[in-house]
């Protein structure tokens, strides 16, 4: 990276443009967080659609997941040294391309490779999105910069799932994916009229780039989010039969856990803003071991039916805290592959999702009941300490 390119990158935009340009931003985590989620609540829809069982539809979801590992560190390399703007419209192109290729998919097999497509784009947007937020910003405010990028994904919860999946129930599952095309394309419009122009890395080459994968705080930061994340999903993917065959609730209150899950998040990404501006490594820690200590109680209060409420909106909370931290966390220790460290985060996550769902069914499936998903995901929050925790050492040691 060159001197002046830093200093161009250190230089914020002007107060007047920056509010729009993160919210252009934004809209492209919207859009993201919509298509990711949505699938969940139209499985009956995509099964029968492609006329397959709703435990194959499921894996259109693992499809897309998998597109966001190998999508992240793919993109990263081959394209750090492109403009970032000019990057960030080429990323929410492929992604209402993916999408569109969603709605018109005729047979499983080519569902399977539209949502694989449509997550290529997803990391490395979020991250190539936060680097620019970043430098749009003084350096007391990147961690509120990083965490506006991050509000749209977190208000898709709120807003754009509900809306997506009630619009796929009633016009078709299709629907709900032409939508996401239109907000991608929504997105396109935005960056490119709101977004300041942004010079990539002109020194990146792909094995610089790459590099960055084989240094320890990297490795650390990245281990800690795909372990230390896992906790929430664990409990996430089996809130509805927990609350309703543990807790006694009717099948009714379901969207009131899962909007408490949404609302959770938007909280938890706004007060990480603040929290990241005062201390990355100690917001971190606050966050996983927040996160391990409300999955505990969410175990043991799960009989409880309504008083388990407040505490899955705690656990998205400190969930949302440990996930803008980790992205902060990444773009400093990836020094001059910022691009990767960046886009690699929400790789990371996925292998979260992933890995806190699995874990989840397979202690359910031993018969230890809905209560245990909560304990191994206090286990794993617990594991994502310890490797916080040498990382720290490791920081301290190296000064």
């Amino acid at each position: 990276m060159t001197l002046t390119q830093t200093r161009a990158e250190q230089t914020p935009a002007p107060t007047r443009h920056v509010a729009v340009a993160l919210a252009a931003l934004a809209t492209g985590g919207f859009a993201i967080g919509t298509t990711e989620f949505v699938s969940m609540g139209l499985l009956p829809q995509l099964a029968r659609g492609v006329e397959v069982s709703i435990p194959m539809a499921g894996h259109a979801i693992s499809a897309y997941a998998l597109g966001v590992v190998v999508g992240a560190p793919t993109i990263a390399f081959l394209a750090a040294r492109l403009p970032r703007r000019a990057l960030l419209v080429a990323l929410m192109t492929a992604f209402a391309l993916g999408n569109a290729a969603s709605a018109l998919a005729s047979s499983y097999d080519a569902l399977l490779v539209a949502r694989f497509a449509a997550g290529l784009p997803h990391g490395a947007y979020f991250g190539v999105a936060s680097l620019v937020a970043a430098s749009l910003v003084t350096a007391d405010r990147k961690g509120r910069a990083v965490a506006s990028v991050m509000l749209g994904l977190s208000v898709a919860n709120v807003v754009g799932v509900p809306a997506a999946t009630w619009l796929g129930q009633n016009l078709g599952w299709r629907a709900a994916y032409w939508l996401v095309a239109l907000l991608g394309l929504l997105t396109v419009a935005l960056v490119a009229a709101f977004v300041p122009s942004s010079r990539g890395d002109s020194d990146a080459t792909w094995k610089r780039e790459l590099a960055a994968l084989r240094r320890p705080q990297v490795v650390l930061t990245l281990a800690a989010g795909a372990v230390g994340f896992g906790g929430m999903f664990a409990v996430y993917t089996y809130i509805v039969p927990t609350v309703t065959e543990v807790g006694g609730l009717p099948e009714s209150v379901a969207p009131f856990f899962l909007l408490a899950f949404g609302l959770g998040m938007v909280v938890g990404t706004w007060v990480a803003g603040r929290m990241a501006d005062w201390s990355v490594m100690r917001s971190m820690f606050i966050g996983g071991a927040g996160q391990g200590v409300l999955l505990l109680v969410f175990s043991l209060l799960a009989p409880a039916g309504w008083w388990t409420l407040p505490v899955v909106f705690g656990i998205t909370v400190t969930g949302s805290v440990l996930v803008v931290a980790l992205q902060l966390r990444l773009m400093a220790v990836a020094a001059e592959a910022q691009t990767m460290g960046a886009a690699m985060n929400h790789a990371s996550l996925n292998v979260a999702n992933a890995l806190g769902a699995w874990l989840g069914g397979l202690v359910i499936a031993a018969g230890w009941g809905y209560r245990a998903p909560a304990l191994v995901g206090a286990l794993l929050a617990a594991l994502g300490l310890l490797v916080l925790g040498w990382s720290a050492a490791l920081r301290q040691r190296q000064g």
